[in-house]
């Protein structure tokens, strides 16, 4: 499929990273919540939140590369009535600090906001022990956290808006690499927990967050050129799922794909099938991850191998639709 043959090879034009749009949103926007403290694990550089440092500075800190400490000290922070804000490498904050999560955010429930920069596989040369591959499943797993992965620059600024109106511990999951435009045309809608509809269709409903958004865009395009009309849903909330856009999808195409630059277990495939299997079960495939770690590599070439791209959607799209019964 000509233009497609990764997630970052789209034929859409291509916009900032989703961590550069979280950054800039997070430098707009402080102003507006003095009570707002942002802290880094000594990549703020990477993160972007230096720009918020910058103008900021009394309300930004340092911690150093010590993620356990960096989520105990905001959870400290948060019990004192200010409302924290932590980033690191989705990989250091998930896994290095996954205790003090439990611990000292989730369990007291308090207003902790994390961001999981570099997530998923697409940071390429860096390699596995960079790459946060399980992050969503670690943060779905903690009680009263929500979960959001945005899929490009327009819908990465209104999660990072909607993330801090949010009143609670929020997991945001932002990457490194350049990405397609799936909002072209302005501010791009969104509500945690209300999936976004982008493309209609009552065939098979392809279901993708972060970059695979736009992957399952330039499917579904492909699909129509093969008769095959295909629903879009950009599932940008993880936690709490949109069971009313779950519900619709499968009573009125049928058939599911879900799509996502991560592990099998315990992320957005999971969520989707645990919902479906009560509301209404149908054919489901999956495009992730698998069992498996990736390596070092291009982040076109990587995405390539491990079957994130818009031709693997079509594939599976075809054998959902072929699975319906009757």
């Amino acid at each position: 499929m000509a233009g497609a043959s990764s997630a970052l090879q789209s034929k859409r034009e291509m916009g900032k990273a989703t961590r550069d749009a979280f950054g800039r949103e997070l430098e707009a926007r402080g102003g507006d919540y003095p009570d707002l403290v942002v802290l880094d694990g000594d990549v703020s550089n990477s993160t972007r939140t230096e720009w918020f440092g910058k103008k900021y500075p009394e309300r930004f800190f340092n911690i150093g590369i010590a993620e356990s400490n960096l989520v105990g000290i905001a959870g400290g922070l948060a019990s004192s009535g200010k409302t924290s804000l932590i980033a690191s490498f989705a990989a250091f904050i998930t896994c290095n600090g996954f205790d003090q999560l439990r611990m000292a955010v989730a369990y007291p429930h308090l207003d902790v906001k994390v961001v999981g920069s570099h997530a998923g596989i697409s940071i390429g040369e860096d390699g596995p022990s960079q790459m946060g591959i399980e992050d969503v499943a670690l943060t779905c797993a903690l009680p009263g956290f929500v979960v959001l992965v945005p899929a490009d620059e327009a819908s990465a600024r209104a999660a990072t808006r909607a993330m801090l109106e949010y009143k609670g511990p929020v997991y945001l999951r932002v990457g490194r690499p350049e990405v397609p435009k799936v909002y072209p045309d302005g501010p791009a809608p969104f509500a945690i927990g209300k999936a976004n509809r982008l493309r209609d269709g009552d065939d098979v409903t392809l279901i993708a967050n972060g970059l695979m958004v736009a992957s399952a865009l330039d499917a579904a395009e492909a699909l129509a050129e093969r008769g095959i009309r295909a629903r879009v849903l950009d599932m940008h909330t993880v936690k709490p799922i949109d069971r009313e856009a779950l519900r619709a999808a499968a009573e009125e195409t049928g058939a599911l794909v879900v799509a996502e630059e991560h592990l099998a277990h315990g992320g957005l495939g999971s969520a989707v099938a645990m919902t479906v299997a009560e509301l209404k079960p149908v054919p489901i495939r999956y495009i992730n991850l698998g069992d498996r770690y990736a390596e070092s590599g291009a982040p076109d070439a990587l995405l390539e191998k491990h079957g994130l791209t818009a031709a693997k959607v079509v594939e599976a799209a075809e054998a959902a639709i072929a699975a319906k019964p009757g």
